[in-house]
């Protein structure tokens, strides 16, 4: 039996920390949540293993994750956030790899979608961090929308040894259908061999309240196209998913919405990509059997 993974969920507690884009239009889930939230979930669903990713720029709170994946067996990894302008930036991730939970730390994200400059990537101290989380090993997060995706590109090329993966599908607008400005930004991305997709994040770019998974499928289809079924990752975005679908909901519209794959397709899609993108030492819980990652 394949090994299962989402590549990408979070944790957090919004008493104990500032997370600026928790405004009240999502109230719902504007409240604690962690390992023990999820456990069961993963368990009903049979998932064995999940990414845990940053959702606020502040390195405590990569410190603070790292501690949570020490104490959590269903952790695999972490998608952490530092300061990639920051002139002591390898020192920094030196420094969190020393910390309990520290060799969990497998990539690097920021909230590019948030910066006002749509070039962001391409400033000069930005591009120095990207070579240092490259030079370190660590994958790279791409959190963009349309509008960053030309920048992306361009590191993309420059940085063709870095691993980059492009979360949730580069948020189209799945709400209105459309998709031709979207798709002419993306599908560049299709010839390059360092950049991966996370299938994620689409339920709450669609309508909350009425959403199909024939929305989704225009989108989906597209992106396992220019991907493939080698350079496809699921991700729940839980519970930022919650807003519009339960995590057993985003698991099987996401499985609709890609159709009936051969079996090979659907393990690396759902497991064995995560587990090769991000080096992740993991055995299955359900088997035993040692999953060694690919470089």
């Amino acid at each position: 039996m394949s090994i299962v993974v989402d590549s990408h969920q979070h944790f957090w507690d919004p008493a104990l920390a500032d997370y600026p884009w928790m405004t009240d239009a999502v109230a719902p889930i504007r409240r604690r949540y962690m390992p023990a939230d999820l456990r069961p979930r993963l368990a009903a669903a049979g998932v064995d293993y999940t990414l845990v990713v940053q959702a606020r720029s502040d390195v405590q709170e990569t410190r603070e994750l790292l501690r949570l994946a020490a104490d959590t067996d269903f952790i695999a990894g972490v998608v952490g956030w530092v300061d990639l302008t920051s002139p002591d930036l390898a020192d920094t991730i030196d420094q969190l790899r020393e910390l309990e939970g520290g060799a969990k730390l497998v990539g690097i994200r920021h909230q590019v979608h948030d910066e006002s400059d749509e070039r962001w990537l391409l400033g000069a101290d930005v591009l120095r961090g990207l070579r240092i989380v490259q030079d370190a090993g660590l994958a790279y997060d791409l959190l963009v929308r349309t509008r960053e995706l030309p920048a992306a590109l361009q590191v993309a090329h420059r940085l063709d040894s870095l691993r980059f993966i492009i979360d949730h599908i580069a948020k189209p607008p799945i709400r209105t259908g459309e998709t031709i400005e979207w798709a002419e930004a993306l599908a560049p991305f299709a010839g390059l061999t360092n950049v991966f997709c996370k299938i994620s994040g689409m339920v709450t770019e669609a309508d909350w309240k009425d959403w199909r998974t024939e929305d989704l499928k225009p989108y989906v289809e597209r992106v396992y196209e220019w991907f493939g079924e080698g350079r496809c990752l699921f991700g729940s975005d839980w519970p930022v998913c919650l807003l519009a679908a339960s995590y057993q909901q985003v698991l099987d519209a996401c499985r609709a919405a890609l159709g009936p794959l051969p079996p090979r397709a659907r393990a690396r899609v759902f497991g064995e990509n995560a587990i090769s993108v991000y080096r992740l030492p993991v055995s299955s819980p359900r088997e035993g059997a040692p999953c060694s990652p690919t470089a």
